[in-house]
């Protein structure tokens, strides 16, 4: 199944190993997978990281309150809601051609109380009550870029103003060595929240290539030594980075103002291409 949105020309396409799974690329560049059989089987490994967060947000199957800026197939939406039925979800995306096409083809299954709305991130951000969520996640890209007027201080703190107490705030961020851009973001989540941990595989960290990377923050203390545990059994291994690692991380990184913002860097050629 193929159709033009806002940012090219999305293809659902079938995997051929799993009955009722599918691929969502745009212009190649994969953005989503979904096994519509079994929502929480996650083929990408950064989905992954973000359902440990999910999974450790509060007592094994009590429901949340969540906010979801991204929308892609729904992948993360349809996790929450098969592991903590009776969760109450809301998905923003600015791409309403997209979300038509996941919605028609990969239907939400009934009851699932997911909300899906054709809007911006931000704006999203902007019109929720202060404290209203339990968990924010961030997973926008304009194509293979996360927009600029998400990578502000003013946007973290619109993140912090919607989380309540003990909230978690957890992102798909992608990024290189020498990581300016994360570096960035770390020290504005860390400027309006105060406590955060990273996962990231180790050739990343190590600067070896391209890849996304997870911050996790929040106002409390993330829960770093279960996370870390998960991320480590996971097929593809992966470090949580905290405390003095993670404030050498960021060194004398300064939050990006409205005035500085930029998108996020251009992927190496081939970095997320898929045939």
């Amino acid at each position: 199944m193929t159709g033009a949105v806002d940012l090219g020309t999305a293809r659902l396409l079938p995997d051929v190993d799993r009955a009722r799974a599918w691929l969502l690329t745009v212009d190649g560049a994969p953005q989503s997978y979904v096994d519509l059989d079994d929502p929480t089987h996650l083929e990408f490994e950064y989905t992954r990281r973000i359902a440990h967060v999910l999974d450790l947000a509060a007592a094994p199957g009590a429901p949340l309150e969540v906010l979801h800026l991204g929308g892609g197939a729904l992948t993360l939406p349809r996790y929450l809601a098969a592991t903590r039925p009776g969760s109450r979800q809301w998905v923003a995306d600015r791409d309403r051609a997209l979300l038509d096409l996941v919605t028609e083809h990969l239907p939400l299954p009934e009851g699932s109380g997911i909300e899906v709305r054709a809007e911006d991130a931000l704006e999203a951000l902007r019109a929720r009550p202060p404290a209203s969520v339990d968990v924010l996640v961030v997973d926008v890209f304009g194509g293979a870029r996360i927009p600029a007027h998400l990578t502000t201080l003013g946007c973290a703190r619109e993140a912090a103003r919607v989380l309540r107490p003990g909230g978690l705030y957890v992102a798909n961020l992608a990024d290189a060595a020498p990581f300016a851009f994360l570096r960035s973001q770390l020290a504005g989540l860390g400027a309006v929240l105060g406590r955060l941990c990273l996962v990231a595989e180790p050739a990343v960290l190590r600067g070896r290539r391209f890849g996304n990377v997870v911050p996790v923050a929040s106002r409390a203390e993330p829960p770093v030594a279960e996370l870390a545990r998960r991320v480590a059994a996971d097929p593809f291994p992966a470090r949580v980075v905290h405390g003095d690692a993670l404030e050498r991380l960021v060194g004398d990184a300064r939050p990006v103002q409205d005035g500085e913002s930029a998108p996020s860097p251009e992927p190496p050629d081939g970095a997320f291409v898929v045939g």
